[in-house]
């Protein structure tokens, strides 16, 4: 137990960067929680042929994307007919900012990104990853994750000039 504290605290900080900017600030404590439970849980499959701190990050990636799959099957259920607005937004194709004469940082620029975009984005751009491993990671194909992505910087650019 004391181990797997230390552990814990050694990586919380960089495991809360990754899944902050992958859940656009919505539910990434419980994405937290979700990845150190799952690295308890898996623990003794780690065989120490990359470092600890790659494993981690591959499970914290691995974690965003099985949530993100069950929440997408569960909106495809959904239907929005009154509010055209909350389908806009829950869509990515609109946003509302909180005050217009804010300049809007980097930081809320990728959060304000459609999920697809922001994901291809944050694991390409940001953490590194290569355009067959997210195509891999998110069971999609390789063209769909360069689309996402130029999507993704082709909206920041336009965030970040406003």
């Amino acid at each position: 137990m004391d181990a797997f504290e230390r552990l814990y605290r050694s990586h919380v900080g960089r495991v809360h960067a990754l899944c902050a900017r992958l859940t656009a600030g919505q539910g990434t404590d419980e994405l937290l929680q979700d990845v150190f439970v799952r690295v308890w849980e898996r623990l003794p499959s780690f065989r120490g042929e990359s470092a600890f701190s790659s494993w981690i990050h591959r499970v914290a990636v691995n974690v965003f994307l099985v949530a993100r799959r069950g929440d997408d099957r569960r909106t495809q259920r959904v239907e929005y007919a009154d509010d055209p607005d909350a389908l806009a937004r829950d869509q990515g194709l609109g946003h509302v900012r909180d005050d217009p004469d804010t300049r809007i940082d980097l930081e809320r620029a990728i959060a304000l990104l459609p999920t697809g975009a922001r994901t291809a984005f944050v694991l390409h751009d940001i953490e590194g990853y290569s355009h067959e491993e997210i195509a891999a990671l998110q069971g999609v194909a390789t063209v769909t994750v360069r689309t996402q992505l130029h999507r993704a910087r082709r909206l920041l650019m336009e965030e970040l000039d406003r």
